[in-house]
């Protein structure tokens, strides 16, 4: 199983930036696909999930609004958008498969990451 992140960066406040993540060495199409974040000093925090069976989405309160979690299963790629970044959404950004407990998105696999900064 490989993930691979792409798309992080600098931008300021209420920017944008769409983070991509390619996945191989399963079956993507049949997979719960997620994100999570690290900001320093903090613990891993989800952000969002997309279900593998009519693409259902999961967010984390934090990003509502402003983070959208896609999919495109021709492509085995997942993708986050992020609108209107705050400071606060400063952080590493891991992409992640795995599955779904309830109301969690449980990740099993993980990427390397990719560094997401949100300043002026």
């Amino acid at each position: 199983v490989q993930l691979v992140e792409s798309g992080g960066g600098l931008v300021q406040p209420g920017g944008s930036l769409r983070l991509s993540c390619a996945a191989s060495g399963f079956t993507f199409s049949r997979s719960a696909m997620g994100w999570f974040r690290q900001a320093p000093g903090k613990e891993r925090e989800f952000v969002a999930s997309i279900k593998w069976i009519g693409s259902i989405t999961l967010y984390a309160d934090s990003v509502k609004g402003r983070f959208t979690i896609s999919r495109d299963n021709a492509k085995d790629t997942v993708y986050l958008q992020m609108n209107s970044l705050k400071p606060d959404d400063t952080a590493v950004y891991y992409c992640a498969a795995g599955r779904h407990m309830g109301v969690r998105f449980l990740g099993d696999y993980w990427g390397q990451g990719t560094q997401v900064t949100v300043s002026s």
